[in-house]
């Protein structure tokens, strides 16, 4: 097959979620590129496609002319047993070919029908694998800058907690303190070093998990860049994004192909209890020759040349033509209802992504706000402090204040960037 559709204009629209290198080692846009080329998921949605290509060939067949050669070349001695020898006898050689041609069978071609619409429903399944690999990416890789950044935020907490316990021990030593505001702080600065420790492990297990959809290694990822843009869904209409969804998701499209197949697989269950007209044709030539003295004398040859209709009636095969019927049809009737629950989820997860949209563009607009408050806030701390209005335990309160801003508001453009994404791949758009 081709080399995957996501290595086109699907890299070049991505290419703006990464930073101002969009080739480095690490970006968004490799690690698409290798989970394309790598990822199992996709490789057998490719590979189930070719089966079912192969599929569409062979109920093809069955309406194209049949042809065939034959050849056969024989010796033949008769006598007495008492006198009998291999030498008195003749040679016979023949040869000839046939041709076979349907002329009516409507369960050839509703298998022909059949055939080609599952084609076109493995085509669907593998959009929908090919697509949902990018949001599995995207996910994956944006979870590892998660963790990062609550690894980030833990270790501050880390070291302001152990500056609070060392002040606090300070303080008690001076008898400016109680023994219970050492243990506070202790136990505060305990469970600090461990959230950090088990963020450390879940970082590493996220990187793990991008790297086998990847098939690569990632030790550095590019995150966003700064001026990436939070705009609202365009169009801004719910009701053009669930049309979209109808015309192009995927997963609707495969669930209408399957149903036309099946439908397809009924009819030519039901058209196997109907007559069938076939067109034969022959040409045969044949030859003998007797031994004479050493040699090959003719003796014999014929030539024939056949045409004919033949017309068959199916009357009666146990049951089982009207049984295949009934299952085929049964078939559809669930089909159809798995194309109802697919629709309905399919739209349910773009008015859901659109919703999710319109918050995100409002909420990465409050996490800015916060993150310049919280800013404003530590340098108003810092000053407090040269002027003896402030003190350490509140200069690491206002750190930690504007990492835990800082974190939401990366957390917040990610959430926007899925949002968008999956509304896109739910509407079939996302190419």
């Amino acid at each position: 097959m081709k080399k995957s559709r996501l290595t086109g204009p699907l890299f070049a629209a991505l290419a703006f979620l990464t930073g101002n290198n969009a080739y480095s080692q690490d970006d968004l846009l490799r690690a698409l590129e290798l989970a394309s080329n790598n990822d199992p998921v996709v490789r057998e949605a490719r590979a189930q496609y070719n089966v079912n290509h192969t599929g569409w060939m062979i109920g093809l067949s069955g309406l194209l002319p049949s042809v065939s050669l034959n050849g056969s070349s024989s010796r033949n001695t008769a006598g007495p047993t008492e006198t009998f020898t291999y030498s008195p006898g003749y040679n016979q050689h023949s040869w000839g070919a046939s041709l076979n041609q349907s002329l009516i069978n409507f369960e050839s071609w509703y298998t022909f029908q059949a055939a080609r619409d599952t084609e076109k429903q493995s085509l669907a399944t593998l959009a929908q694998a090919e697509q949902q690999l990018i949001l599995r990416v995207v996910t994956a890789y944006f979870d590892v800058l998660r963790s990062q950044n609550n690894l980030a935020l833990l270790r501050t907490q880390e070291q302001a907690a152990q500056q609070v316990m060392d002040q606090m021990q300070q303080r008690y030593e001076l008898g400016f303190a109680e023994i219970s505001d050492v243990y506070d702080t202790q136990a505060a600065y305990s469970s600090a070093r461990v959230n950090r420790m088990d963020e450390e492990n879940v970082l590493q297990q996220r990187i793990r998990a991008l790297e086998i959809i990847t098939g690569g290694s990632h030790q550095r990822l590019e995150s966003l860049v700064d001026d990436f843009p939070v705009v609202s869904a365009e169009p801004n209409n719910i009701d053009e994004w669930l049309q979209r969804t109808k015309n192009n998701n995927p997963n609707i499209k495969s669930a209408e192909y399957l149903l036309a197949a099946n439908q397809d697989t009924a009819r030519a269950a039901k058209s196997a209890m109907l007559p069938t007209l076939t067109m034969s044709g022959a040409y045969t030539y044949n030859a003998a020759y007797q031994n004479s003295y050493g040699s090959a004398q003719p003796q014999e040859a014929n030539e024939s040349i056949r045409f004919g209709l033949n017309l068959t009636v199916p009357l009666f095969r146990g049951g089982a033509s009207r049984a295949r019927m009934q299952r085929a049809y049964y078939t559809v009737d669930a089909n159809r209802e798995a194309l109802d629950r697919i629709t309905r989820q399919s739209e349910t997860t773009t008015l859901n992504s659109f919703n999710s949209i319109e918050t995100a563009v409002q909420t990465v607009q409050a996490r800015a706000e916060n993150v310049a408050i919280a800013q404003n806030a530590l340098n108003a701390t810092e000053v407090g402090i040269e002027v003896g209005t402030r003190n350490a335990v509140d200069l690491v309160q206002a750190q930690r204040a504007l990492f835990q801003a800082q974190r939401d508001y990366a957390n917040a453009r990610y959430d926007y960037v899925i949002n968008m994404l999956t509304l896109k791949q739910s509407a079939g758009v996302l190419s």
